[in-house]
């Protein structure tokens, strides 16, 4: 029996089910680029719909800060929704407000929509509570498939599992069945690899884990931060410079777990964050000062493979 309740435990037919996802996906003109998030999120949804369930979409994308963004609207994401799903989904063109109360109304069984960006209301990051009343007007059943936004205390992520019969779904599930194995009583040596762009919103996670595994290999823009903290130049480089001295006292707590950090040794870099723009691989301590890190490069690859 699980510790935590899933789509198992919920009878959906007929019911309007809140799916909160995270389709913070890459766009450019518009245009969805890579629609691996969204076709991941997919199953759930169509196992909710098959059900008979009516499912209302919560996502956010960016940064809008409570703010109406047009460039971070999420239209070209519901379209995207609609082609991995294999049938419309309904686009409505607020969240809380008239244009996604009567999307809502329209649907039937089976019915897919997609609220507008959730950022773009102040209530959600700063978990309103009349935000989260207004979200939780839309559904009977919250579901949580945004297990790369679960750390975060806003409204649809907090808010609605307090006013809403709730459960995970199945990639949520997943997370938390592989977290459960490899943190319950884990086999030796235990590994973790974390990456990402930030140091300040995973402090604790890393903190934690240092003190819990064998070896914590770093990547993403992570990593620059890191190996600024050894006083290596990352260049042109996504880095929290400010998060500098917190990265060293990670490294030095982990030092003292007997845990081992690893971090890239080289890495692929280029001028432009772009398709098709020149990249070439380079050490970590040879980053030039116009260029960014991308990736790792190959070596650092076969290291975290081997």
């Amino acid at each position: 029996m699980s510790a935590f309740r899933t789509l198992d435990d919920l009878a959906v037919a007929g019911k309007k089910v809140l799916v909160r996802l995270d389709l913070n996906v890459p766009m450019k003109d518009g245009r969805v680029t890579d629609s691996t998030r969204i076709e991941r999120a997919m199953p759930t949804v169509c196992e909710l719909t098959q059900a008979g369930a009516r499912v209302v979409i919560l996502c956010h994308f960016g940064r809008p800060k409570g703010q109406i963004v047009p460039e971070l609207s999420l239209a070209p994401v519901a379209e995207a929704a609609s082609v991995a799903l294999g049938q419309p989904v309904a686009f409505a063109t607020d969240c809380t407000g008239p244009a996604s109360h009567t999307v809502v109304a329209a649907m039937a069984d089976g019915d897919v929509a997609m609220l507008e960006n959730l950022r773009f209301e102040a209530g959600e990051e700063g978990n309103d509570a009349g935000f989260a009343d207004a979200l939780a007007a839309h559904g009977d059943i919250f579901v949580n498939e945004a297990f790369s936004a679960a750390h975060r205390a806003h409204a649809s992520v907090v808010g609605l599992p307090a006013r809403l019969p709730s459960a995970a779904g199945r990639l949520m599930q997943q997370e938390l069945e592989a977290l459960g194995s490899a943190l319950g009583k884990p086999a030796r040596p235990l590994a973790a690899v974390v990456g990402g762009a930030k140091v300040s919103t995973k402090l604790d996670l890393l903190g934690n884990l240092v003190a819990k595994v064998d070896l914590l290999a770093i990547g993403g823009g992570m990593a620059n931060t890191f190996l600024a903290a050894q006083g290596i130049e990352v260049g042109a480089s996504l880095c929290e410079h400010e998060m500098t001295g917190t990265a060293r006292e990670i490294m030095a707590k982990a030092n003292e777990a007997g845990c081992t950090i690893v971090l890239p040794t080289d890495a692929i870099v280029a001028e432009r964050f772009e398709s098709g723009a020149p990249a070439d691989v380079v050490p970590v301590d040879a980053v030039p000062a116009g260029s960014m890190i991308l990736d790792v490069g190959p070596a650092s690859a076969n290291d975290l493979a081997t």
